[in-house]
C-alpha cells in the first residue's frame, strides 16, 4: 500500500510585509524628499552653510516626530475601527447565530461553492472559531493585515530619520560652492535606490518603481528650489 506523507508546505507571501513596508518606504521617501527639498530651497536662496545645516537637522528631527505621530494616530484609528467591527460581530454571533451562519454561507456561495458545501464549510468554521471566520471572510480582517499602530509609528519615524540622514550627510561632505547640485543629484540616486529596494521586497518591477519614486522626488525638489531662488536673497 502506498503511503502518503502529508508535510507542511511553508510559503512566504508578499502581503506579510505590507504593514511595515508601506510605513518604512513612506517614511524614507519623505525623509529624503523633504530634507533634500529644504536644503535645496535654502541653498537656492543663498543661505550660509551653517543655516543650511541647521535647517537639515531641524527637518530631520521635526519630520521624524511628525511621521511617528501622524502614522500612530492614523493606524490607531484603523485599529479602533477594526475593534468596533469585531465587537459588533461578536454581539451578532451571540444574538443571531443562525443569521450569521446564513451570511457566512452566502459569502462562500458567492466565491464559487455550491450551497450545500458552503453550508458545511460555514458550520465547521463557526464551530472552530466563529468570530475569526467572520472577521476574515466578512470583514476582511486578518492577523497579517491588521493594524499595528506602534509598529507603524516606529517604522515611519526610523525610516524617515534614515532617509533624512542621507541628504544631511551630503551637506556635511559636499563642497559648499556646488552644494545645490550635489543635493539634487544624490537625492535622485537615493530615491531611485529606495524605489528599487521597495520593489524588490514587494515583488514589483524594479525599474518602474525606481523611476516613479525618483521622478516625483525630483519634481518636489525642483519646485522647492524654484521657490527658494525666487524669494531668496544673498546673506
Amino acid at each position: 500500500m502506498t503511503k502518503f506523507h502529508h508535510r507542511a508546505h511553508p510559503e512566504s507571501h508578499r502581503t506579510e510585509h505590507i504593514g511595515w513596508l508601506r510605513a518604512a518606504v513612506l517614511g524614507a521617501n519623505d525623509g529624503i524628499i523633504s530634507t533634500a527639498s529644504l536644503v535645496a530651497g535654502v541653498a537656492a536662496a543663498h543661505a550660509s552653510h551653517a543655516s543650511i545645516m541647521t535647517t537639515a537637522i531641524a527637518g530631520l528631527v521635526a519630520g521624524a516626530m511628525s511621521m511617528a505621530a501622524g502614522e500612530f494616530v492614523s493606524v490607531y484609528s484603523q485599529a479602533d475601527t477594526e475593534k468596533a467591527d469585531l465587537a459588533r460581530e461578536r454581539d451578532e454571533l451571540e444574538n443571531s447565530p443562525e443569521a450569521e451562519h446564513r451570511e457566512l454561507t452566502a459569502i462562500y456561495v458567492r466565491r464559487g461553492l455550491d450551497h450545500r458545501l458552503a453550508d458545511q464549510v460555514a458550520t465547521q468554521l463557526m464551530a472552530h472559531d466563529a468570530l475569526g471566520a467572520h472577521a476574515r471572510d466578512e470583514l476582511g480582517i486578518s492577523e497579517t493585515l491588521s493594524a499595528r499602530p506602534l509598529q507603524a509609528a516606529m517604522a515611519s519615524a526610523g525610516s524617515f530619520a534614515v532617509g533624512a540622514a542621507m541628504p544631511l550627510a551630503v551637506v556635511l561632505l559636499a563642497p559648499e560652492q556646488s552644494l545645490l547640485y550635489w543635493i539634487v543629484a544624490t537625492a535622485i540616486v537615493f530615491l531611485a535606490l529606495l524605489g528599487a529596494a521597495a520593489a524588490a521586497v514587494g515583488g514589483t518591477p524594479l525599474f518602474k518603481s525606481a523611476l516613479r519614486v525618483a521622478f516625483w522626488g525630483t519634481f518636489a525638489m525642483a519646485v522647492t528650489a524654484g521657490v527658494g531662488a525666487m524669494f531668496g536673497t544673498a546673506v
